[in-house]
């Protein structure tokens, strides 16, 4: 099979777990990028990546770069490319659209004159021009522009990844599935250690660890943009899935998903059965203050409300109440906390043992990991 660049793309501060994926897959020739990640390989590894990564958003596969200072020449680059050897009239498409730099200030203008490209070529070519579906394309294209560099590609993925089809249901403010899975990876987890997770919410932390621990394949109940594709070989992409789900484990994990509302219980039960992953997880109606571990370790994870997403009352008493449960509560663990609110976390009061700058639905915020030693050994 002929081998050619890809690119995954993923939220900051989660390239090198995404690097690790990658390499594990078989990846060539890694290189991190800024929340991204280049690689090579053959469409084996594209489809297996699809399913496979738990860090990546989408796929990208590059097919052309030029340079353009302005629009003219973005949509005379963009329409001398072949593309009826792309796609076909009977196919919809769509372009989504990154500009960074002096040039190029509005992404959505760059994406239409794109459009406009694309189309205006069918149509000199055909008479005829493909439809645009902005939703659910059959052919999904990138533009990249940095200051004049444009790098043009075919999304392989379609819906980003971490749109896993499990989270039918969802509560105020919940985590994403690929920022839940980089965080999981980056506390080192493994199988034999339990894994608490005391204000659940949706289930995402708890589900995404049943997924990791069962060696579960995130991807396998969704479809990808790359199934449209001319050169698309379902007998391929159907023997490497039935590879993937052989290779689920049936391990004893013990996962701990807990939270205080009654309707939050039930999400994550419907969420964790879509995931297929409810015999994995241990579901309780708890408070985390009131509630005392059954473990002497462990990992601990926690996306506690915050002040931009829900009303607390005063917030630095909340995180100081976190950290004296952590305290008197949670010592031998290892506990990773993540918030947009940089000034509560100080009222943990707890030394961070790592500390990560990384982004929560579309808000700056910090990771900290804390080490519970038994005795003052945080303080």
């Amino acid at each position: 099979m002929q081998k050619y660049e890809m690119i995954a793309t993923t939220l900051m501060g989660l390239e090198k777990e995404l690097s690790n994926e990658i390499e594990q897959l078989g990846g060539e020739n890694i290189e991190i990028l800024k929340r991204a990640v280049r690689f090579f390989g053959d469409d084996k590894l594209m489809y297996t990546a699809n399913m496979s990564l738990r860090t990546a958003l989408r796929i990208l596969i590059p097919i052309d770069d030029f340079k353009a200072t302005n629009e003219d020449d973005l949509y005379h680059s963009v329409k001398s490319f072949p593309w009826e050897n792309i796609f076909g009239l009977h196919q919809t498409f769509a372009i989504d659209a990154v500009t960074s730099g002096e040039y190029f200030k509005h992404s959505k203008f760059v994406a239409l004159r794109a459009k406009d490209a694309i189309a205006d070529r069918f149509r000199e070519k055909t008479g005829r021009r493909p439809n645009v579906d902005p939703i659910e394309p059959d052919i999904a294209i990138n533009l990249h522009i940095n200051v004049s560099e444009v790098s043009v590609s075919l999304d392989s993925s379609g819906v980003s990844l971490d749109k896993r089809g499990y989270r039918i249901n969802k509560t105020l403010a919940p985590i994403n599935e690929v920022l839940a899975a980089g965080i999981i990876l980056k506390s080192g987890w493994k199988s034999d250690l339990p894994f608490y997770d005391p204000m659940s919410g949706s289930g995402t932390f708890s589900i995404e660890a049943a997924l990791l621990g069962s060696n579960t394949a995130p991807g396998l109940n969704r479809t990808f943009s790359f199934q449209n594709w001319g050169e698309y070989d379902s007998l391929l992409f159907e023997k490497i899935k039935n590879e993937l789900i052989s290779q689920k484990k049936e391990d004893n994990l013990k996962i701990l998903a807990r939270d205080i509302l009654t309707q939050n219980i039930e999400i994550i039960a419907e969420n964790a059965m879509n995931a297929g992953v409810e015999d994995f997880i241990s579901l309780k109606k708890a408070d985390f203050f009131q509630t005392d571990p059954v473990d002497n370790n462990g990992i601990l994870v926690l996306n506690p409300p915050y002040g931009e997403r829900l009303k607390l009352g005063n917030i630095f008493d909340y995180y100081a109440r976190i950290g004296d449960t952590f305290k008197q509560k949670y010592a031998g663990f290892d506990a990773w906390m993540i918030s947009s609110d940089k000034e509560a976390l100080k009222y943990v009061g707890l030394r961070g043992d790592e500390k990560y700058d990384m982004n929560n639905g579309g808000l700056e915020a910090r990771l900290v990991k804390y080490r519970l030693f038994k005795g003052k050994g945080n303080i």
